[in-house]
């Protein structure tokens, strides 16, 4: 495994020392631009309701199919939020793991509830599928794209995220139900999942069924390369630059971004190189903790400002259904997260599926179970803190709207700063967290697309690794979805 590691990181560093000359990554902007903006103008067409409102067609798939599925499935995601949880907590794991119908007391020398069905096929448990997940939600998108959306539609647009969370919970719950019953599994237990195999397996016509396969299996090794790795580790420099540099100064780490990628391509190897077993490893301590700073900071700016809290719901609430409001709270939750590589919940992408496939699981709708928590988690609990603080600290206002995703998150450290002096500090952390978490998961989900399109041989796993975490140290694509 050590040797492994050392030649994947001896193959990246030539490509290291090339990408510090000047300009190269201005010229692979360039070129990313021109490679894949015929699509992204495609993608992002905006239909034209008023002279004010804009809304991109894209949305209108994505709402009608989550609210069909709530439907279809008599509202799933409200009902079966408590059993969600008790399958997470483990529950259930007697009847979904353990074998059953034997009646002895104990089985050579194994006590009867802890034999474990050795054909049981999967690798991570139901919790390291769901951290694995949200690692790749969670993130930037949580922070500056909530930021955006309130600054375009104000303190309405949070009533909208909360819609968007419920309704994108019975999406996740479908796709990832799909991903587990449609995986394959090889013989040494390893798990390919996702889209690329349900759409093959799944849909009657096989011919639609491959051409979509393949599309999107081209599409989420492109998301990986661009959203889930250079975006990240783009935006997390940035912050971690701004944080130390002093007032009116320079940083120390300005002019050495390769630094800083390099580190993380380092970090970021050392996890990949053992897949999905590994990654789930260090999802299932990273998410849970970083998550839990980041909304008890929210809570803590929240209480602080007690006096304020009805003020902000009241904003909320009656802000809900003014155009500006409708209009802030879809561009907040599903456009920004889905046009800024889907950071807000990628309920309705499949991408997610691709994790929870490898669960151990010999029931696809626990799974399914499971995943519907990630939007909630995701947007309903996180999106909707973020959003209170700016509300009540002042800072929602229409001005705002045309920052950027760095300039954003300063947005958002500026109001919790306002509370905690030296939260700033802990918030680059968080984003710094929150950005490795995200390019190991999606370091996975784009290495099953690879294996799809190109086989599943030990030379296309390490071609499409380096390829990776290459590109780590790069800067973002100028338009990266």
């Amino acid at each position: 495994m050590k040797k492994r590691l050392l030649s994947l990181l001896l193959l990246v560093s030539p490509l290291v020392t090339f990408a510090q000359e000047a300009g190269l990554d201005q010229k692979i902007d360039k070129a990313f631009g021109d490679a894949t903006g015929w699509f992204v103008e495609f993608i992002f067409y905006q239909i034209p309701f008023t002279d004010e409102i804009r809304i991109y067609w894209v949305l209108f798939p994505l709402i009608l199919g989550a609210t069909y599925f709530t439907f279809y499935f008599k509202f799933i995601n409200f009902r079966g939020f408590f059993t969600s949880i008790n399958i997470v907590r483990g529950k259930y794991d007697e009847l979904d793991h353990h074998s059953a119908g034997k009646s002895e007391l104990s089985v050579d020398g194994d006590v009867k509830g802890t034999i474990t069905d050795e054909s049981q096929e999967g690798e991570v448990s139901h919790f390291q599928a769901l951290t694995a997940a949200l690692s790749a939600t969670v993130g930037l998108g949580n922070i500056a794209g909530v930021a955006i959306a309130v600054s375009i539609g104000g303190a309405g647009a949070t009533f909208w995220m909360i819609v968007a969370g419920f309704l994108g919970m019975a999406s996740k719950f479908v796709e990832c139900t799909l991903g587990v019953k449609y995986r394959d599994v090889e013989a040494d237990g390893t798990v390919y999942g996702g889209p690329m195999y349900y759409l093959t397996k799944g849909l009657k016509n096989k011919t639609l069924g491959r051409i979509l396969a393949g599309l999107f299996a081209i599409f989420v090794i492109g998301g990986s390369f661009g959203g889930g790795n250079m975006f990240q580790v783009n935006q997390a420099f940035q912050l971690v630059e701004n944080i130390t540099t002093p007032l009116g100064g320079v940083s120390f780490l300005h002019g050495k971004g390769w630094l800083f990628g390099l580190v993380m391509a380092i970090l970021v190897g050392i996890v990949i190189i053992g897949g999905i077993k590994k990654i789930a490893k260090v999802t299932d301590k990273i998410v849970p903790f970083m998550v839990a700073i980041y909304v008890a900071a929210s809570l803590f700016v929240i209480f602080a400002n007690y006096d304020m809290i009805g003020n902000a719901f009241a904003q909320i609430f009656n802000g809900a259904f003014s155009p500006e409001g409708v209009a802030g709270g879809a561009v907040g939750v599903l456009v920004q997260g889905f046009r800024r590589a889907a950071f807000s919940n990628e309920a309705g992408i499949g991408s997610a599926s691709i994790a929870h496939s490898a669960v151990k699981t010999k029931y696809a709708a626990s799974e399914g179970m499971v995943a519907l928590l990630e939007p909630f988690i995701d947007t309903v609990v996180v999106c909707t803190m973020t959003a209170l603080v700016l509300i009540i600290t002042g800072n929602v206002a229409a001005e705002n709207a045309s920052l950027n995703d760095a300039q954003a998150i300063l947005l958002t450290s500026g109001a919790f700063e306002s509370a905690i002096s030296w939260f700033p500090y802990v918030l680059t952390v968080a984003v710094v967290l929150f950005a490795f978490s995200s390019m190991i998961s999606w370091s996975y989900y784009g290495f099953q697309g690879w294996v799809y399109l190109f086989g599943r041989s030990k030379k296309m796993e390490y071609t499409y690794k380096i390829i990776f975490l290459s590109l780590i140290h790069i800067s973002e694509p100028t338009r990266p979805y």
